[in-house]
């Protein structure tokens, strides 16, 4: 029953709605896989069997919901789930419970989703692998020696050992996309507002949820789902004038594509992450596209510093939230020495000093959505690193700062268009003779997730990579 979750969710639920298998058919199929591989991959904080079995025996055939009885996990950050821990990778908040469903999670629920547990992530979701003090190191099913990424890290290593078929994130510098591209999987970063925070926040500038998945076609309908505004909401995307899902199905037509290696953020680039970008490029040549290499205008620039002062405001605010959901003051022994470090760099960060690194990235993003007058998509390496080894990037190390800048290294192409608030996606298609998946990214036009899914699906069909799938890891 394991192969039925690398079905792709659309399908699932077509299934149950036909009769053709039961929602607790597909349930007990998730608990058992979960079972199977979590002790070697530790992707899952929690598990609700008794949750998920109750719910699945809710729904019966010619339930008309898409994904009626189909698993799903929830990251566990920033996403409440009433009755289920919230943890967020973090000692702070102890067994912090929320008595409420996150807007997302409700929409889900509405969709049919059936939810069987709790995604690992990183504490509070700050570097781009997934190995919180706490519950310790999510490995990836590819080679449990090295990162399944982050923060969306027990995400990408669920739905890539198929424990579910599809699993949601989160991304507010890279954390969809990096997982996917570690794990072999699509990770799509919508557009700024396009999914509301309902109902704790009305907007994020750099942060939104998503979803991991095998196929572009499922990136698409879940993103259907996941999309609309929330009563009260500060600010929403403009909504499509079609499904998703429909445009996506589109051949794309012929697009201007722009292929470029320069990093927003001063790292190396892998060998292998270039001939993947420019065999990307030559595949997307011959498909009818016209691709030209180009100068980035960050060029020359280190993005970081500027972003870092964002970032650390963020992590504070999450430190503050922790604080009132635990019941406990936040101290060097019940946070990270990175999230500590951070934290008081938040704190110590002026008004002024958030507000204008806040201007001076607005600044830089009007120049980047500026290349938009002359091409439809951008095309960069997914990573600048191949994924890298468990315990390479330690929150806990001595020197926690240059840990945070060992991240940036190791993902610089992906948090520029959080700044931006472009939709971003993160396909795998290639892979690498290491045995790792070798992935790139594609950037669209402002709110322009449709003609991106579209180009990512002809890249599907021309390059499949569902069935690519990692060997059992050992118990």
């Amino acid at each position: 029953m394991s192969d039925l979750l690398r079905k792709p969710a659309v399908e699932l639920g077509r299934m149950v709605r036909e009769g053709e298998v039961t929602a607790r058919e597909l349930v007990e199929a998730s608990l058992a896989r979960i079972e199977c591989v979590d002790s070697a991959l530790n992707a899952y904080t929690l598990v609700d069997a008794e949750g998920a079995r109750a719910a699945a025996d809710a729904i019966e055939p010619g339930d008309e919901r898409p994904f009626a009885g189909v698993p799903i996990a929830i990251k566990d950050l920033f996403a409440p789930v009433a009755g289920l821990r919230m943890a967020q990778g973090s000692e702070l908040l102890g067994e912090y419970t929320p008595d409420y469903d996150y807007a997302l999670v409700r929409r889900f629920r509405d969709a049919g989703f059936v939810i069987v547990g709790k995604s690992a992530t990183p504490e509070f979701g700050i570097p781009p692998v997934t190995e919180p003090r706490r519950f310790g190191p999510t490995r990836n099913p590819w080679d449990t020696s090295r990162t399944p990424g982050g923060s969306s890290g027990g995400a990408g290593a669920a739905v890539a050992a198929g424990t579910v078929p599809v699993a949601h994130g989160s991304d507010g510098g890279g954390s969809i996309r990096i997982p996917a591209a570690c794990c072999g999987l699509v990770g799509l970063k919508p557009a700024r507002n396009r999914i509301s925070r309902a109902p704790d926040i009305g907007e994020h500038f750099l942060s939104t949820d998503g979803a991991l998945t095998r196929t572009v076609g499922d990136s698409a309908a879940l993103l259907d789902v996941m999309a609309g505004y929330e009563p009260g909401d500060a600010n929403w995307a403009p909504p499509p004038r079609e499904p998703f899902a429909t445009v996506a199905a589109r051949e794309p037509g012929r697009l201007r594509i722009g292929l470029t290696l320069d990093m927003p953020i001063a790292a190396d680039l892998d060998p292998v992450c270039e001939r993947g970008a420019r065999d990307a490029a030559e595949l997307l040549s011959s498909l009818g596209h016209d691709v030209e290499e180009i100068s980035a205008p960050w060029g020359g620039t280190d993005l970081l510093p500027t972003f870092s002062v964002l970032w650390a405001a963020s992590v504070a605010i999450s430190v503050v939230h922790g604080q009132m959901a635990g019941g406990q003051s936040a101290t060097e022994e019940n946070l990270e020495p990175l999230t500590w470090a951070l934290y008081r760099r938040g704190l110590e960060h002026s008004s002024v000093e958030y507000l204008g690194a806040l201007a001076l990235l607005q600044g830089f993003s009007r120049g980047v959505v500026a290349l938009w007058e002359g091409l439809d998509v951008l095309l960069t390496p997914a990573l600048a690193r191949r994924p890298v080894r468990i315990g390479e990037i330690d929150t806990c190390a001595e020197e926690p700062m240059s840990v945070f800048t060992r991240s940036g290294r190791f993902t610089p192409y992906t948090a520029a268009f959080n700044v931006t608030g472009q939709p971003a996606i993160s396909v795998p298609l290639f892979h690498g003779e290491d045995g790792l998946p070798l992935a790139v990214q594609l950037v669209g036009a402002p709110a322009g997730e449709g003609p991106l899914l579209a180009l990512a699906n002809q890249l599907e069909g021309a390059r499949p990579w569902a069935d690519r799938v990692p060997p059992d890891p050992a118990p």
